[in-house]
């Protein structure tokens, strides 16, 4: 397969925070975040963001993380530092998620 036809798999998550959280909490959780790539070798490529706040009912956080495949994927949902931060920073503080994997 050449480089031009290969398709890779991308996960992108948006998170929603609870009314009340603190802006801290948002901040925490995206340099957390951040160190994942460094971190989960199948990422292959990764981008996050905070809402402009231009719209109201738009998530606070969204996450778009490109693998080679659902393998590397399934590497980077299961891999324990990414579990922690979910469990330690956004479960704490979470009012919704929404998410969606995709080839692309």
């Amino acid at each position: 397969m050449s480089l031009l036809s290969r398709r890779m798999f991308r996960h992108v998550v948006t998170l929603t925070l609870l009314p009340d959280a603190p802006a801290a909490a948002r901040d925490e959780i995206v340099t957390a975040l951040r160190t994942l790539p460094a971190q989960v070798p199948s990422i292959r490529g990764y981008a996050i963001g905070t809402d402009a706040g231009i719209d109201d009912g738009n998530a606070d956080i969204v996450v778009v993380a490109d693998f080679d495949d659902a393998d590397g994927y399934v590497a980077y949902r299961d891999d324990p530092t990414h579990r922690q931060m979910i469990r330690d920073l956004i479960l704490p503080v979470l009012a919704a998620r929404s998410a969606v994997q995709h080839l692309r």
